[in-house]
């Protein structure tokens, strides 16, 4: 007869909580790839260039600082920052360049 221990089940319990937490950072980078559909479709319309360096260096200097302030790595969250804006502009690129369809409304990219 095996009995399952109350660490083991802590342990399981700890597991399960970091599945919900994960599901939740998949959730919120999907939303953020949709939101980027969104912004690529502005750009498209109204002519403005897909890479503006000046935004990536925002988006990273305000990461840096979450970093700081929470006592998470600051090389760790470049390297997801450059991850999720390399992404990011993939996808962008996709709908930016994408052939017009319905009316002139340009083809959505594949992230959302």
């Amino acid at each position: 007869m095996t009995t399952t221990s109350n660490a083991e089940v802590a342990l399981e319990s700890l597991r399960a909580e970091l599945d919900l937490v994960d599901a939740t950072l998949l959730d919120t980078l999907k939303s953020r790839i949709d939101l980027c559909v969104r912004i690529a479709e502005h750009k498209r319309e109204h002519g403005v260039p897909m890479m503006q360096p000046h935004r990536i260096g925002v988006v990273q200097e305000r990461a840096a600082r979450y970093g700081a302030e929470h006592g998470i790595d600051g090389t760790f969250l470049r390297r997801l920052y450059d991850l999720i804006i390399e992404e990011t502009c993939r996808v962008e690129d996709l709908v930016i360049d994408a052939p017009d369809t319905d009316g002139g409304r340009p083809v959505r990219g594949t992230a959302s």
